[in-house]
């Protein structure tokens, strides 16, 4: 490692202190050198009165020799990155040194890619893991010889399914939050219960990093990170996407093949595609422009709604405090009913969504979504929600919904604003208890029939037929009443 020169004074723009993109420091104290610093664990001690985690770096020639604490770590300037590693820095990675990461891993040709990546640029132990989210047997077969043939020392498979209906899915149901009048957010909601799982792998495994494959440009990097953050805020974030040259599939391919990387075989869809146990999502290809009607072919969870059934079909919703428990009186656990709705609704054509929306990011997008299940329950859980709860509690619900909405769109589901939402959503539906019949018919759903023992519909009240507690004689005065404001402006405006 090339020797430090001898430094006789130097100051805070002659220093240069650097950590990772995706940290941020501050540091007030101003830097004095008196005297020359003798050697670099004297420089690192210098450098350490500052901050605990600072590192402090000097360029010398086309090298970079960074100290952390009592490391020394040497990376490679971008202009030199083809330049070998010396012996003495065997295990340090071009960007530094991580311990182990644990990397959210799909199998694909981008995933696979960042494995050898991380170990090369930030000489680590990877650990992929696969959350089982509802996406599909077919998704799951032979990750762990591909994660380890890409370098990995392991594959972690969690089976999320329950938990992500549970906890994540059926909370913004009895929210009835829905994102810019359509999205029924089936991305957003996966995202974070993806994430948790991370924060504690990484905690089982000893990891000190987490890493994603999520582009610059969408929604998915913001929420895998937002719950980084919220659960364990020391834990380091890479994200090759927004660090690395690769600029798209071909160099990704040839990056593998320069790294042994076995390259996914299977065909690559002209659609970028995320499907879970909630949804499918479609975008790209022609999609891209939205004035494009999309194919036909393109859709895998609903069959054509002209090519549905000609006869409808009945089916009942059991729900308990807003929330469903049961298809056709069978009570089933969350992912059980979510799946046999699927199914359900799919033959039918139920759930196409087609709709422009505006990425959190900026810019807009357009997609479509196939959301069988979920359309279903939105519209049995609203159903029943009309006869039990009131109409400013609705309507406040229902403002708030939009909120709610938009905080699990921008990943912000660790959020105190939506958990204290939540806690409203909850008291408010506690008597949203009962059952709803829908029809299904054709790709449309809607409800035939519904009721509950906490009904506040009266008949002997809403009849057209006289009543005991409802005298429509009443009525006269209401309005004088209701509308004696209307009446006050007229007046004024008539001279009156």
């Amino acid at each position: 490692m090339a020797q430090l020169k001898a430094i006789s004074s130097c100051s805070p723009t002659s220093l240069a202190f650097q950590v990772p993109k995706r940290e941020s420091l501050q540091f007030n104290d101003k830097v004095s050198c008196p005297r020359k610093l003798s050697s670099a664990s004297e420089f690192v001690a210098r450098t350490s009165e500052l901050h605990g985690h600072a590192v402090a770096t000097i360029s010398n020639g086309g090298n970079i020799t960074k100290f952390r604490k009592n490391q020394v770590i040497q990376a490679v300037l971008q202009s030199d990155r083809e330049m070998e590693i010396s012996e003495a820095t065997k295990g340090i990675g071009l960007r530094g040194k991580l311990n182990k990461v644990v990397l959210a891993y799909s199998g694909g040709l981008d995933t696979s890619v960042i494995v050898p990546w991380l170990r090369e640029n930030y000489g680590c132990d990877v650990v992929c893991f696969t959350a089982d989210v509802g996406q599909g047997v077919g998704e799951l077969e032979g990750l762990e010889a591909k994660a380890k043939a890409s370098g990995a020392s392991q594959l972690v498979v969690k089976d999320l399914k329950e938990e992500f209906v549970r906890d994540f899915i059926f909370p913004c149901l009895r929210a009835g939050a829905i994102y810019e009048r359509k999205y029924l957010l089936g991305t957003s909601m996966a995202r974070p219960v993806i994430a948790k799982a991370m924060v504690d792998i990484a905690k089982e495994v000893g990891a000190d990093a987490v890493a994603h494959g999520c582009t610059g440009k969408g929604n998915d990097q913001v929420r895998f990170e937002l719950t980084f953050f919220a659960l364990n805020p020391k834990l380091n974030v890479v994200a090759p996407w927004r660090e690395w040259d690769i600029t798209g599939r071909e160099d990704a391919i040839e990056y593998a093949k320069k790294h042994n990387v076995p390259v996914p075989v299977t065909k690559k869809s002209i659609y970028s595609r995320d499907r879970n146990l909630w949804h499918l999502s479609h975008e790209g290809d022609i999609l891209e422009d939205p004035a494009n009607e999309p194919k036909k072919d393109m859709y895998m969870l609903t069959v054509d709604p002209e090519e549905a059934p000609d006869k409808p079909e009945y089916i009942e919703i059991g729900i308990e405090s807003g929330l469903p428990v049961s298809v056709n009186g069978k009570v089933l656990s969350p992912a059980s009913l979510l799946t046999e709705l699927n199914e359900i609704g799919g033959k039918h054509g139920i759930g196409r969504i087609d709709m422009v929306e505006n990425r959190l990011v900026g810019m807009k997008s357009h997609g479509v979504y196939e959301t069988p299940g979920g359309t279903i329950l939105f519209e049995a859980v609203q159903g029943l929600e009309s006869l039990t709860i009131d109409r400013e509690s609705m309507q406040l619900k229902d403002s708030l919904a939009l909120k709610y909405a938009e905080l699990v769109y921008a990943g912000r589901w660790f959020d105190p604003l939506r958990e204290s939402m939540d806690a409203f959503m909850e008291k408010i539906t506690e008597t949203t208890t009962g059952s709803v019949t829908l029809k299904l018919y054709k790709g449309s759903v809607s409800v035939a029939s519904r009721k509950s023992p906490y009904s506040l519909y009266r008949q002997d009240i809403s009849s057209f037929e006289s009543s005991q507690i409802y005298d429509q004689a009443d009525a006269a005065g209401f309005i004088r009443l209701y509308g004696l404001p209307m009446r006050v402006r007229s007046m004024l405006k008539q001279g009156m």
